[in-house]
């Protein structure tokens, strides 16, 4: 080939074609080196048909500069690419960039300096460099990345390195995994769980498309289910994809899997080093990585032989992105295993209302794991009435919890309160004027922090110090904390239980690996009486002495415009009550509530599933709302309100009339300003029988907008605000 079309990573470009210099070899879904004006551009050779492009004159086309060390992207993945674009209403460049996810790993073989402690000391001690020698012990990397764990400047790293204190280690940058052995140790398994391992294994071997939905109870041992599939591809030489939700997860997972295959997974998320994100992506692309456990972005990675994907607690909201692609990593994984021919595993204890209806249509074949591991019985539930068991003035949990905490307290046991609600209060004002502290960046209330003595907002990240005095009327000390957050639930137990030794478990406290691996140390040698925490422990964790669950505001998640409320507080509170009584121990839920009569909340106490989700999904069929029915957003935003308003209304005055489709809007969003933009939004409804994208595409492809406004379209949307 002496042309090519290439696939440009700028999504303001179309295709372009670029002519093949003498002696350089091309392959379909090589990664190459673009001209564009006087810079150079990375882009990916594609199928001239798949991309429709100008075609310009042979004699005037540019040679590609080179080719980058790495293997070409396959024709499944590429068809992932298209498909994820044209599903998703995104352009081809952005989703094709979450491919190439790491740019160090373009560049081929290398090595890199990086730094540890040698256990000397310097000459003169300073109160930073003491600080850096404490933050650093046991750590080692670039000295960029060792100066932000340990909060000090590089130069104050660099005074420690030519004393002595530090010393460079040369470090391989693409230095082999530990080998898994699928046959490290037998797990026992129950009937039921060899039962469906041996069905999962069976498809893996066949090497062929098969979508399964394992839905099984909490505790019913999921994990070690799924285990002999991922052992089946090892032995077939095929790499696994793990999915996760959350990083805090990895822990207790990484734990559980190294017990079984000798050592731990190859890791990908957020929070990994730009050296080891090289070092995991060129493994994957070489086929070197085995089993890869990773968030959301995992599933894009350039797998060589990729054999099975699992996408464990499938139902969780986190797997759909809210920024960049809207793309759900659910959805997307199944799709991925249809074009490179494979079976995924869709794993949870509360599956997600589409995910259901397409086990009911015959698409997704069900396998059900209806009881516990090991003779442990599913807890019982009752309902706390708040409204007739009122917890004391300034209090927030009724007399039955907390004597329940008190009973496990003198057995040796431990409790698990439950509110998905970061800090100590959602709302600060003054008692004296009235004033409440907003975000200057966002439509919601600082909350604040009373650990750490900050007012944050949880959308965009804002922070400010807790002020001594109301900074509208100047009036000291007259600042008032309004509703419970998960510290001032802590403090409440701390209060009514002194004895108590409790741990608040949220994303400000488990934001790392590290810590996520300390809490559950903790918890595991007895050392932690009573957890608060957010749905951050809903999940994954398994804590044998665990016997108590009281979850503190069942109603929380039924309140605001989320369209999909009793479905994800069915599951919410279903998962969390699912920590208690996973050991030989029976456990016990006590549910809060304002609303006992709520069909959600009747449902849980009678611990009846099925009816819920039938009720649940006969309303989503009258509404017409998914699996039923699609939906779509469109968000319109600009940071200044004004044009942001004209925006969404040329939008809406253009809007197509189209035969089963509803389109409502524009109105301002629930979060009307997030991270300094004025958001407008448009919702359509419309029969799976109407192609939406198209529809989108040609409504918004004929119209104009300034330069300071974004259109974001948002297809399967799971968030309302």
């Amino acid at each position: 080939m002496n042309r090519v079309r290439c696939l440009v990573l700028n999504a303001a470009l179309g295709p372009l074609d670029y002519k093949v210099p003498d002696g350089m070899k091309v392959e379909l879904g090589q990664v190459v080196e673009c001209p564009l004006g006087p810079r150079t551009v990375i882009g990916i050779v594609w199928e001239a048909e798949r991309l429709p492009g100008t075609d310009v004159p042979a004699e005037k086309l540019r040679p590609l500069r080179g080719l980058y060390p790495i293997p070409p992207f396959s024709a499944p993945l590429r068809r992932l690419i298209e498909w994820t674009a044209d599903y998703y209403v995104a352009s081809l460049a952005s989703v094709a960039r979450m491919a190439l996810s790491s740019g160090g790993a373009l560049k081929g073989r290398a090595s890199i300096t990086e730094y540890r402690l040698t256990g000397g000391m310097p000459e003169r001690m300073t109160p930073q460099r003491q600080a850096a020698m404490e933050a650093l012990e046991e750590e080692q990397a670039t000295i960029r990345e060792l100066a932000g764990i340990a909060g000090v400047s590089e130069g104050v790293l660099r005074g420690l390195v030519n004393q002595g204190v530090l010393e460079p280690v040369e470090v391989d940058c693409d230095r082999p995994y530990p080998e898994a052995r699928p046959d490290f140790a037998q797990v026992e398994l129950s009937d039921q769980q060899r039962e469906a391992s041996e069905l999962f294994a069976s498809a893996v071997r066949e090497e062929k498309f098969a979508p399964f939905l394992l839905d099984g109870v909490t505790g019913s041992g999921k994990t070690e289910t799924y285990f002999e599939p991922v052992a089946e591809a090892l032995r077939m030489g095929r790499q696994v994809l793990v999915l996760l939700p959350e990083i805090a997860l990895t822990e207790n997972f990484l734990h559980r899997f190294e017990e079984r295959f000798g050592t731990v997974p190859v890791l990908w998320h957020s929070s990994l080093k730009s050296t080891e994100r090289r070092r995991a992506w060129r493994a994957v692309a070489s086929g070197e990585a085995q089993v890869v456990v990773g968030a959301r972005s995992a599933l894009f990675l350039p797998f060589a032989r990729l054999g099975l994907i699992v996408v464990d607690e499938a139902h969780e909201t986190s797997f759909k992105q809210e920024d960049g692609v809207r793309y759900n990593a659910r959805d997307v994984a199944v799709m991925r295993a249809h074009f490179e021919k494979f079976p995924i595993i869709l794993a949870s204890a509360t599956p997600a209302l589409e995910s259901l209806q397409m086990a009911e249509s015959g698409i997704y074949r069900k396998v059900d794991l209806p009881s516990r591991f090991g003779g442990a019985q599913l807890p019982s539930i009752d309902i706390v009435d708040l409204t007739e068991e009122k917890p004391p003035q300034g209090m927030w949990l009724a007399q039955r919890l907390v004597d329940g905490v008190a009973e496990r307290l003198e057995r040796g046991e431990q409790s698990l309160l439950f509110l998905n609600r970061r800090g100590y209060a959602p709302l600060t004002l003054c008692r004296n004027c009235g004033f409440r502290y907003q975000c200057p960046n966002c439509s919601a209330w600082l909350v604040e922090h009373r650990f750490t003595r900050r007012l944050a907002c949880h959308h965009c990240g804002h922070e400010a110090p807790s002020p001594a005095a109301c900074q509208e009327c100047g009036e000291p000390d007259c600042l008032v904390a309004c509703g419970p957050g998960v510290e001032r639930i802590a403090d409440e137990v701390a209060e009514r239980l002194p004895e108590a030794r409790v741990f608040v478990a949220t994303s400000d406290t488990l934001n790392s690996p590290g810590r996520a691996a300390e809490f559950i140390a903790q918890v595991d040698a007895g050392d932690i009486d009573v957890i608060v925490g957010t749905q951050l422990v809903t999940k994954g964790f398994h804590f044998p002495e665990l016997t108590l669950v009281g979850v503190v505001d069942a109603d929380l998640g039924l309140e605001g415009g989320d369209l999909r409320a009793g479905e994800r507080t069915y599951q919410q509170v279903a998962q969390v009550a699912g920590r208690a009584g996973r050991g030989a121990k029976p456990g016990e839920v006590l549910i809060q509530t304002r609303h006992p009569e709520a069909s959600v909340i009747a449902a849980l106490a009678a611990g009846d599933r099925d009816a819920f989700y039938s009720a649940e999904t006969e309303m989503r069929r009258d509404a017409g709302a998914p699996p039923f029915g699609r939906w779509a957003s469109i968000i319109v935003s600009s940071e200044d309100e004004s044009e942001a308003r004209e925006a969404a209304r040329r939008i809406g005055d253009l809007r197509p009339d189209v035969p089963d489709c509803m389109i409502l809007g524009p109105a301002p969003a629930p979060m009307a300003q997030l991270r300094g933009r004025y958001r407008y939004r448009l919702l359509m409804n419309a029969r799976r029988s109407v192609q939406l994208q198209d529809v989108i595409r040609n409504w918004l492809g004929r119209i104009d907008h300034p330069p300071g406004v974004r259109v974001a379209v948002d297809v399967d949307p799971y968030s309302f605000v």
